[in-house]
This record gives structure tokens, C-alpha cells and sequence, in this order.
């Protein structure tokens, strides 16, 4: 029997992935990278203006998708719930609430707000959910853990970025505390199962550039917390360089691999270190972290503007929300 359009398209959906978030991830990254590039050297707003516009857009138009995705297909995103590998994924959506809040602080406060209220809201509720099934009496294997399982709990780095600025210091350092614990629990056991055991799969690969945002990003939320670069802001955006170099050394192999949209994992990586850079030349005045950042931002474009032909030939070839 043959296989009508409308069948196609509930299949597509129903497979459609909570992966795709890292695509928003990214372009946030660049929206923010490219405004804080035009603050240090001078550049007009527009092109940050209307990265962010299609941004915002896009995710609403993902956000859209997934909610239809989770009302016809709700066994589907409980299986992706209970994928040990799929669940840390969750949080991309609300970490791209923050982002896109963050992105809006010099442009609509209120908005500004109104989305890190529910990308906050979110992110408190997803580390608590995530962290719960990690430690219930469900089993987790050496191989289920990547990178990835950054983005639950470290991921709420992100919050002071945008919750200072927005007057929640209090409810910031909360958050703030909860990332830098986990960083230091998770950097433990992510090391020892890259350095101990079989590589990761494939698909996997490209996870290991989240190796870079940790460090990055809270650089960023310390500065706004404590209001300057000092000793710990230097050891975060060094401990970011580290990482960046050790993944650049990575980047020809995995390049090399089948794409997949887990490959997202290289774009917002790049962006945090490229922002903290600007930020630490901003703060101090330093020539030399100008060029840095202004060479990563040239590596990011190239990395942003390669995954979105790759997706889009992907999408062409139907590629995209597939089964796995």
C-alpha cells in the first residue's frame, strides 16, 4: 500500500527531536556573539538585531512543532524522556528561553524578564527531574554518560547572566551554586568515561565540544555576579581555552563523521568562549582577548553557516526526524 503525504508528515512528526533545541542554542550563541562583538569594536546593532529576530522566530516555530509533538505523540516524548541519553536534552529549551532573554535585555526589558521567569522556572524544575532520575533506582550504564549530561545540571550557569541585571541576585548565586557543583561532579565522571573506557559512539562525537561552555559560561555568570574579571573569572575563561584547544585537535575527526543534528553541539560551545572573550577584553582592556575573540567569532560564523547548509540539505534528503 502506499504511503500518502499525510502519513509521511505524522511520521516526521512523531519523530521529531528534542535535539533540535541545540539549533537555537547556536543561533543564540551567535545573535549574542556578534552584539557583543559590535560593542568592543564599533560595528552598528543590525546585524545582531536581525540574527535575533530569526532566532526568536525559528524557536517559536520549534517550540511549535515539539507541542504538537507532545499532544498526538505523548508515548513518543516519554520514550525520549526515558532515553538516558536523550533526557539531557530537555533543558536546551529552557536554556534557550534564557538565552534569547539575555539577547533581549538591551532590547525589550519586560520581554527580557518575562522569558528568563519561564526559562528560570523551567530550568529549576528539568535539573531537579533529571538529577532525580539519574540517582533513582533506574540503572545507568558507564556508556550512556557524554558531554551532554552537562546541559541538565551546569546548564544553570546561565541563569545569573540575565538574573542580575534583572535585580535576582539572590535567586542568581542559587543557581549559580548548583552549576558550579555539578561542573566539578560531571568533569569528574565525563573524564573518566572518555579516558577509561570505549570512545562515543558517532553521534556522540561532536558532544565533546560542550566541554568548552561550562567554563565559558560561568565566566560570564561570575562577572556578572561579582561585578569584575578576578582571580576565578581568570581560571574559568582559561579553563574555556584549555578545553577549546584540546576540542580543536578533535574537530578534524569528527568532521569526518555522518551528520547529525547532535553536530549543533559545536556551535554554542563556540560562542560562549567567544563572548567571554569580548567580555574579558571589555572588563580589562586586554588587545590580546580582542583578537581572540574577534578570530573565534570568525571560526563561529564558519561553523554556524556549515551546519545550517548541512541541515538543510539534511532536511532535503529527509534526513531530519527520522528514527534513530
Amino acid at each position: 500500500m502506499a504511503t500518502s503525504a499525510d502519513d509521511l508528515t505524522h511520521s516526521k512528526l512523531e519523530h521529531y527531536p528534542i535535539t533540535i533545541f541545540a539549533i537555537i542554542m547556536g543561533l543564540s550563541g551567535l545573535t549574542l556573539a556578534v552584539q557583543s562583538a559590535g560593542q568592543n569594536l564599533g560595528f552598528g546593532p543590525g546585524l545582531a538585531h536581525g540574527l535575533y529576530g530569526i532566532t526568536g522566530f525559528l524557536f517559536f516555530l520549534l517550540l511549535m512543532g515539539y507541542a504538537a509533538k507532545c499532544l498526538q505523540y505523548p508515548q513518543a516524548v516519554l520514550a525520549e524522556w526515558r532515553h538516558p541519553v536523550k533526557m539531557a536534552f530537555f533543558p536546551a529549551i529552557s536554556i534557550s528561553l534564557l538565552l534569547l532573554g539575555v539577547a533581549s535585555l538591551s532590547r525589550h526589558a519586560q520581554l527580557a524578564e518575562a522569558l528568563w521567569l519561564i526559562g528560570m522556572g523551567m530550568q529549576a524544575v528539568l535539573t531537579l527531574a533529571v538529577v532525580s532520575g539519574w540517582i533513582s533506582a533506574r540503572s545507568f550504564q558507564t556508556g550512556h554518560l557524554s558531554p551532554a549530561w552537562f546541559i541538565p545540571a551546569v546548564g544553570n550557569v546561565f541563569v545569573p547572566i540575565a538574573g542580575v541585571p534583572l535585580g535576582y541576585f539572590e535567586l542568581s548565586w542559587y543557581f549559580m551554586s548548583v552549576g558550579l557543583v555539578f561542573w566539578g561532579v560531571l568533569m569528574a565522571l565525563v573524564m573518566n568515561r572518555l579516558i577509561f573506557h570505549d570512545p562515543l559512539p558517532g553521534r556522540l562525537q561532536p558532544t565533546l565540544v560542550i566541554l568548552i561552555a561550562p567554563p565559558a559560561v560561568a565566566f560570564l555568570a561570575w562577572v556578572r555576579l561579582y561585578g569584575e574579571v578576578d582571580a576565578l573569572a581568570r581560571l574559568l575563561i582559561n579553563a574555556a581555552y584549555f578545553f577549546t584547544l584540546l576540542v580543536a585537535l578533535q574537530l578534524p575527526r569528527i568532521l569526518r563523521l555522518p551528520f547529525a543534528l547532535s553536530f549543533w553541539a559545536l556551535s554554542f560551545p563556540f560562542a560562549a568562549v567567544t563572548i567571554a572573550s569580548f567580555t574579558f577584553a571589555a572588563n580589562t582592556d586586554s588587545t590580546a582577548h580582542l583578537w581572540i575573540g574577534t578570530v573565534l567569532l570568525v571560526v563561529l560564523s564558519v561553523i554556524i553557516i556549515g551546519l545550517l547548509l548541512r541541515t538543510l540539505k539534511a532536511v532535503r534528503q529527509g534526513e531530519i526526524c527520522v528514527p534513530d
